[in-house]
């Protein structure tokens, strides 16, 4: 397994620990590798009304963006210490989805005994895309 894979998970499994879920109590972090090689982190920010809830992920590229990151996610670790195997939602699936050249991307993700890796494609087989 490529050593960044573990790298990403470790970054994830830091940024979880500053999450914000006081509703919930499910703790979730991701950090992100892009093109470039810069990484950016997230975590989940949860609000009483519970739509208005950001996953990490999206915290992750949001931070991406606001700091000008300008290629395109080439992988993303998602790390929660309530729940292995903890895939991104719907929501998230559409956004990395967005922001990536092709659904080659790895999504990496903590296993009972070491890490799973998948794409985007196999996650998420017929994102929206519009006509370019």
């Amino acid at each position: 397994m490529d050593k960044i894979y573990y790298e990403l998970l470790e970054q994830a499994k830091e940024a979880s620990k500053k999450a914000y879920a006081k509703y919930s109590n499910f703790f979730v972090g991701a950090c992100a590798l892009f093109e470039s090689g810069e990484k950016f982190c997230g975590c989940n920010i949860e609000n009483a009304s519970y739509g208005l809830t950001i996953c990490a992920e999206r915290v992750a590229i949001s931070n991406a963006i606001a700091n000008g990151e300008k290629s395109a996610i080439k992988a993303i670790a998602i790390y929660s210490p309530n729940q292995k195997l903890c895939f991104p939602c719907g929501a998230c699936r559409q956004w990395l989805s967005e922001f990536a050249t092709n659904d080659d991307i790895k999504i990496i993700l903590e296993d009972e005994n070491d890490i799973k890796v998948q794409t985007l494609k196999e996650l998420f087989p017929c994102g929206f895309k519009l006509n370019d």
